[in-house]
């Protein structure tokens, strides 16, 4: 008897074991959408060209695609605007997904002028009306629009896209090419973080794809299939909720969702950081919280974590070398006070500097220490990347590639070291940086293990621990049966 309490009893701390380091969770398939009446207001003026209108039709598409279409979960309309309006999909004409696509597949272009600020009253009035195939209003049904234009619009949107807010409706604003980021403003709800998204054209639209499905998406059962709740390794799920856990050789901290390894090595890591005009001020200032994100995540000191930061645009600027700040504090510091270069993308010439300058020893460089490489870019590169993008990785430097907005993820991929897929990063938008910062965090981390032996120490005490229990509470059980079969005889 005590040996099958024994082995049950090791089987379930191993299993405690193996559930604490397991990989994180597999997302994905799990998804249902909220119960939504979602309108699309798509810009077909005659600036849209009518390739890429059809673009924009793909973009619809591919949201809807992930959608739970349905009289009782998501209902989709589609407005298409020029100098009037045509409501070319109603809430309530279709049923199911494949008649909507369908739909959506035949709509044409008006060709004429920009008259946003009509098309999103006839959306509060019309579109969004019980008669126009909406739901009664009810905290279970949210009211979504999403309007989509490039131009600027010949008519005020500030005001009636105020009522429209008001009104109970979320809108958000995709700008595309010339659009005025002002306007995109006046449109979108609150947070306008997570509400203005601006694409350089066209072309690329369909990157916002994921952000959509995401936004319109949540699970029945599963809270981490489609989020990680910012749980900075492992998001694992329970009915109704969920909690944070680390990998192996990592423990949770007090905030229950970051982690934190059990050493650190000496590590020369140097940000390569697009300043280019395409960047934006205020984006600027979003990559240099996502340095300093990174920053917290080391063990800064003369034996452990150097930082160093090259800032490019048209030319390169070295901020500050490796070495030359010894604290967390004073390297942030120093990433506050950077100030925005503003030209051009020449990542080329960046990767070359940082082969030939940044990790030199002369640079505050040290010998037989690790070399991390993080390359932050918006946009196409204006020069040729190949050569020293391989020379980097060549010289042994682990090298890392961020790209948001109109990024192109071939040079991602190109600056990237193997595997690939783990050292490259891709948001289609700024306010994900944070995201691909927390993920980075965790792979920048020493890969060994110092903790090995002493975890695996602990565990063995752990184990003996409950085994004396145990075998002192079968003692006493099994005396106590012994004295009951005496007083029975």
């Amino acid at each position: 008897m005590r040996k099958v309490f024994l082995s049950i009893l090791l089987s379930l701390l191993a299993r405690d074991l193996s559930v604490r380091g397991a990989p994180p969770h597999q997302r994905g398939g799990l998804c249902r959408t909220k119960s939504t009446d979602l309108v699309f207001i798509i810009d077909s003026s005659r600036s849209v060209r009518p390739t890429e209108f059809e673009q924009v039709k793909t973009f619809l598409s591919q949201v809807i695609e992930s959608l739970t279409v349905s009289p009782n979960a998501t209902r989709v309309a589609v407005l298409n605007y020029a100098s009037s309006i045509k409501s070319e999909v109603a809430l309530n004409s279709h049923k199911s997904k494949a008649s909507l696509l369908q739909a959506v597949k035949k709509i044409e272009p008006l060709s004429t002028g920009t008259m946003t600020g009509l098309a999103i009253q006839f959306a509060m009035n019309r579109a969004f009306s019980e008669s126009g195939g909406a739901r009664v209003r009810s905290p279970d049904i949210s009211k979504v629009a999403i309007v989509v234009t490039d131009g600027r619009p010949q008519d005020g949107v500030k005001d009636i896209a105020t009522r429209a807010r008001e009104s109970g409706i979320e809108i958000f604003a995709i700008g595309v090419g010339r659009v005025e980021m002002r306007t995109l403003r006046e449109i979108a709800s609150e947070p306008l973080d997570d509400h203005v998204d601006y694409v350089e054209s066209y072309g690329v639209i369909e990157k916002l794809t994921r952000k959509f499905q995401e936004a319109l998406c949540i699970t029945a059962s599963d809270l981490c299939a489609t989020r990680d709740h910012n749980c900075e390794q492992i998001c694992v799920s329970s009915p109704g909720s969920y909690s944070c856990a680390c990998r192996e050789g990592f423990t949770l901290n007090e905030d229950r969702k970051t982690c934190n390894a059990c050493g650190s090595a000496a590590t020369d890591l140097v940000f390569l950081i697009d300043g280019s005009k395409s960047v934006r001020p205020e984006n600027f200032e979003l990559v240099k919280k996502f340095i300093s994100q990174i920053v917290d995540s080391l063990d800064v000191g003369e034996t452990k974590a150097q930082v160093g930061l090259v800032q490019y645009s048209s030319s390169v600027r070295q901020e500050f070398p490796l070495g030359q700040y010894k604290t967390k504090k004073q390297i942030k510091d120093a990433v506050k006070k950077m100030s925005y270069m503003e030209k051009g993308t020449m990542t080329g010439q960046a990767l070359s500097y940082l082969v030939d300058n940044s990790f030199a020893v002369s640079n505050g460089a040290r010998p037989g220490v690790q070399k991390v490489g993080i390359v932050f870019t918006d946009g196409r590169s204006q020069d040729y990347i190949k050569d020293a993008a391989k020379k980097a990785k060549d010289l042994g430097f682990k090298m890392y590639a961020v790209g948001v907005g109109n990024a192109v993820e071939d040079e991602l991929k190109e600056i990237a070291s193997e595997p690939v897929p783990q050292h490259y990063f891709y948001s289609a938008n700024f306010k994900a940086i944070n995201q691909i910062g927390k993920k980075l965090q965790m792979k920048i981390c020493v890969k060994e293990n110092p903790c090995a032996c002493e975890s695996i120490l602990k565990f063995q005490e752990k184990v003996e621990k409950l085994i004396q229990t145990l075998t002192r509470t079968l003692e006493a059980a099994t005396q106590r049966i012994a004295a009951l079969e005496n007083k029975i005889i």
